[in-house]
């Protein structure tokens, strides 16, 4: 068994390079879709919906397959790994957005009234009262969706990523050892998944060590 680890170790390395820049691209629009979700714009509220149905409801590998095959057509080409790492983020964004609107409508609509008290604006409210309460809230969700995303790497193979799925099928093709291979595979897929749990554990921990001093200030 050892003899194909070297390989799928290579493949595993592509596979967390996407997660990685996956979940930061997932993150970033998340955090703008879902506070313009409850913006006070009519335009921004419309967008950001627009965007979250279309990508929540239509299948990842479609949304691959597009980025890969149709954007050309209109003189945007991307490489294999750009097209999943944009795709991969756009789909888990999508999902992250409404972790992000639920956990700040979660918060007690009371702070943002004793922020308006204080002679805070809106956007001082919501930096220094709203989301760091909200995050606390977010970060279970997340691990959660970044596990997601992980196993959505699985998906990039179809579009010629070398990731670990993709490896292991070279692998297989080559030497017809299904068990060993992807039993191996299976194991990797579950270490990094078992270690993003134990990273999103560690967060809250460090960052619910914070939250009585933050909530005091």
């Amino acid at each position: 068994m050892f003899e194909f680890l070297p390989i799928l170790l290579d493949g595993a390395r592509v596979t967390v390079e996407i997660t990685v820049a996956a979940a930061v691209i997932a993150v970033l629009i998340a955090f703008a879709t879902g506070l313009s979700r409850l913006s006070r714009s009519t335009a921004l509220r419309g967008v950001s919906a627009i965007y979250v149905e279309l990508f929540r409801g239509s299948s990842l590998l479609v949304q691959l397959f597009w980025l890969f095959f149709v954007l050309p057509h209109f003189g945007i080409t991307l490489t294999p790994f750009q097209t999943a790492v944009l795709g991969l983020g756009l789909n888990i964004g999508a999902y992250g957005s409404e972790v992000v609107r639920s956990s700040v409508l979660a918060v007690p609509s009371g702070q943002n009234a004793s922020g308006a008290a204080l002679g805070l604006t809106r956007f001082q409210v919501m930096r220094h009262i709203v989301l760091p309460q909200a995050l606390l809230r977010m970060l279970p969700l997340w691990g959660n969706l970044v596990i997601e995303l992980l196993k959505g790497t699985s998906l990039v193979s179809l579009i010629t990523v070398s990731d670990l799925t993709f490896r292991a099928y070279q692998l297989n093709q080559a030497t017809f050892r299904t068990t060993e291979i992807f039993t191996m595979v299976l194991v990797i897929y579950g270490s990094l998944a078992l270690f993003i749990v134990a990273c999103t554990r560690g967060l809250e921990r460090l960052y619910g060590r914070h939250m009585p001093a933050r909530e005091g200030m």
